[in-house]
């Protein structure tokens, strides 16, 4: 027992040192992406029932720094103040499977291939719900509750754009890192020290030949990890190292990005925001259309990497090497530190 323990901790160590810098990184270009992107700007220009405008949220979800609970009350006021329901499908979907942090972290724990295929594949799932959606009737257009809050929601907005206009670059900047290093940062960092946990259990507990021994079939590992995917309520950043650990243990890349892509953008409080605003036949459509997109993505991901023979294991074992290096072990304490003081100020 006392030898698991130490086999466990140390992985969780080796996992956070490894990760932590670019989650660091992250962390701060979400900062400046709040300090600098106009929260109105957005809501402009996702009204209608456009193919334009589920291109624009897709394309506008991929690196907010959001996560998976934080995207549900962003989404909501969207739909509120006229965003049509492709778009906001297409929103609910796109922000929580992708993010500057989840980019950052992809690149320390799997490889640049996948950093580069995660956020395209998210854009493509994302349209593809919304634009499924957009087909079906409008049976809730939210007229009453659009008319009754645009006067107010447009004030508050244009309130908070002048406001931000006046400050200057330092107070932007500051405000941004505050927000990314405080709110959402407590947000994330429990869900990310609970994928850490996860990630380090499976390091330690399950054989490493235990999918090639188990789940050799391809085509079973990607369903076997959309299972285990749709019902997880688990962020974008903390789903990347139990993806990652699983792929040491010889799952297919394929097989976790399904995983990537279908455990962030589902879960009861986004299937119960789908059904309310968006109505009941949506869900089917949302969840089919992420279940698809998923399958046919993962499967190609296989595909590429087995054309160009790559191996994911090579650049985690390559990053490893460097794990031992002071700066990367400041940056683990740094980020434990803002997370624990982020989860005592919540308490």
């Amino acid at each position: 027992m006392v030898d698991f323990l130490v086999d466990f901790f140390v992985e969780c160590w080796k996992i956070l040192v490894e990760s932590a810098p670019y989650v660091l990184f992250g962390f701060f270009s979400a900062g400046i992406l709040k300090a600098y992107l106009p929260d109105k700007l957005i809501a402009k220009h996702l009204g209608g029932q456009s193919a334009a405008s589920v291109l624009k949220a897709s394309i506008f979800g991929v690196p907010l720094p959001l996560c998976s609970c934080g995207v549900i009350p962003a989404a909501v006021e969207l739909r509120k103040q006229g965003a049509g329901k492709g778009a906001t499908a297409a929103f609910l979907v796109s922000v929580p499977e992708t993010g500057v942090d989840s980019v950052a972290i992809t690149w320390a724990l799997l490889d640049p291939v996948m950093t580069i295929l995660r956020p395209i594949f998210s854009l493509i799932t994302a349209m593809t719900a919304g634009l499924l959606v957009n087909i079906l009737p409008d049976n809730q257009p939210l007229v009453a509750d659009a008319s009754a809050d645009k006067t107010c929601c447009c004030s508050v907005a244009e309130a908070e754009d002048s406001l931000r206009k006046k400050k200057t670059h330092f107070m932007r900047l500051r405000d941004g890192l505050t927000y990314a290093f405080g709110t959402l940062l407590g947000d994330i960092g429990k869900w990310l020290l609970i994928g850490i946990g996860v990630a380090s259990l499976i390091s330690t507990l399950v054989p490493a030949d235990f999918f090639a021994r188990y789940f050799d079939n391809e085509f079973l590992s990607l369903v076997l990890m959309l299972g285990i995917g749709i019902p997880l309520y688990i962020c974008a950043s903390a789903s990347t190292p139990v993806a990652a650990a699983l792929v040491l243990k010889g799952l297919s890349p394929g097989a976790a990005l399904v995983f990537l892509l279908a455990g962030p953008a589902t879960n009861a409080a986004t299937i119960t925001v789908v059904s309310r605003y968006l109505g009941k036949s949506a869900i089917i459509v949302y969840l089919a259309s992420i279940a698809f997109c998923s399958l046919l993505l993962g499967w190609l991901t296989n595909i590429i990497y087995r054309s160009f023979s790559l191996d994911v294991s090579q650049w985690g074992d390559l990053n490893a090497h460097h794990s031992d290096s002071f700066l990367m072990q400041l940056c683990a304490i740094v980020l434990v530190v803002l997370i624990l003081k982020n989860l005592r100020k919540g308490r």
